[in-house]
């Protein structure tokens, strides 16, 4: 019984997997050969990347600010007050505000992304756009993929800067550091393989963002159970893939950089 289920689960992961992959390849081919509508485009890039930045800029602030007090609790004894810029610039330059940010908001995205599709799904809406002679793909796919792809790095750059700012504010108000130290060190210390890693994972993180969100939305079947289902699945599925994908580019990063 537990060896069937466990094989049933294989396959289902595996069809997952190939079914992926397919819209993966439909989708390069897509943006590769053009032309793709640009208002929906714009709009998906506003969607992604403008509204997401209240929750990306207050989630920054703060992990700058508690990685700035932790950093000077842990270090008390060795004068960590002196390393506090150095190690939140390059905490959040490598990986936290890459990895936080994308599953911050590739958990707000790709739900959002999943339920509209879904909807559209299980409504025959795309079976419509079949009919027309429209190609899903083209109309619907590409414009998110590409816009959370280009969009996750941007969000990134302002989540640095924003969690420097936040550690700033505690060095200058909790530690009494002076803002002209703290910068200088930051700028000494972040370089730009730094910034090459942080920022390039993000593309390939904000590619599987949107792949995943449009994928459970094109598969969703049951009515409005089943566009929950797809997004519950998609929030997690995305968030795994964000964590697993940033363990592979980081050693891939390390090689280059």
């Amino acid at each position: 019984m537990m060896f069937a289920r466990t094989r049933s689960r294989a396959e289902e992961a595996l069809y997952y997997i190939g079914g992926l992959s397919e819209l993966a390849g439909d989708t390069i081919r897509a943006t590769w050969r053009g032309p793709f509508e640009s208002a929906i485009l714009v709009a998906q890039m506003d969607q992604v990347g403008v509204r997401s930045l209240s929750i990306v800029s207050i989630t920054s602030v703060f992990i700058g600010m508690v990685l700035a007090l932790q950093t000077a609790y842990s270090l008390k004894e060795f004068g960590g007050s002196l390393f506090i810029g150095k190690v939140v610039s390059l905490s959040l330059v490598r990986e936290l505000a890459p990895v936080l940010m994308s599953l911050m908001v590739g958990g707000r995205v790709g739900a959002g992304m999943t339920a509209e599709i879904g909807t559209m799904k299980v409504t025959e809406q795309i079976d419509a756009l079949r009919a027309l002679a429209t190609n899903p793909v083209r109309k619907l796919v590409v414009p998110r993929v590409v816009a959370t792809t280009l969009m996750l790095p941007l969000l990134t750059v302002v989540a640095c800067l924003l969690g420097i700012l936040g550690g700033l504010f505690i060095a200058v108000v909790n530690l009494h550091l002076t803002a002209n130290f703290y910068i200088r060190s930051v700028i000494e210390t972040v370089a730009f393989n730094d910034l090459a890693s942080g920022i390039g994972k993000t593309f390939f993180f904000g590619f599987a963002i949107g792949l995943i969100a449009c994928f459970n939305g094109l598969r969703t079947t049951g009515g409005a159970d089943g566009v929950g289902r797809s997004t519950t699945a998609t929030v997690v599925t995305a968030s795994i893939s964000v964590l697993i994908m940033d363990f592979f580019l980081t050693k891939l990063f390390l090689l280059f950089f």
